[in-house]
């Protein structure tokens, strides 16, 4: 299966979870690419699945990942298996999530989510990621892998 992590970042923090996330599939055995958003050129006929991440921002995702929406075709990724992260500060009283909020609208283009979303946690509002949070990131990315594995078609 080949894939794409695509995410938006304003202090490298959500960009070093894309990172874990890219890293953790391609151990796994699985092809992928990993963009930013505004590099991303998506097309639902090269790709197999969608990763898409965001730092959560005045309770939802940046204004450059909304605006990516529009290049997901929901005919070109009806059913094609999907997954989101976020990077939050656990101080937000609110807990809104940019990754709940794309996982929502994935799903209103016809994908599949494969594993609830992942919510990073950060430091403050610039970070960095809390302690621990890379080796939770690589265990969410392993059971990624291994639901994709699951969602693969067959040879």
């Amino acid at each position: 299966m080949k894939g794409i992590v695509i995410y938006d970042s304003s202090f490298g923090n959500t960009k070093k979870v894309a990172e874990t996330i890219a890293e953790s599939l391609k151990d796994a055995g699985l092809d992928v690419d990993l963009l930013h958003v505004k590099d991303a050129k998506l097309s639902g006929k090269r790709y197999d699945f969608l990763i898409l991440g965001s730092p959560t921002k005045f309770g939802t995702m940046t204004f450059t990942v909304r605006f990516f929406f529009g290049s997901v075709k929901s005919e070109e990724w009806a059913n094609k298996p999907f997954a989101t992260f976020d990077t939050e500060n656990p101080d937000n009283p609110d807990r809104y999530s940019a990754a709940l909020k794309m996982a929502e609208r994935l799903r209103e283009k016809k994908m599949s989510e494969v594993v609830p979303a992942l919510r990073a946690i950060v430091i403050g509002q610039k970070g960095p990621l809390k302690d621990g949070e890379v080796e939770r990131i690589k265990g969410w990315a392993r059971g990624l892998a291994a639901k994709l594995g699951e969602a693969a078609p067959p040879q």
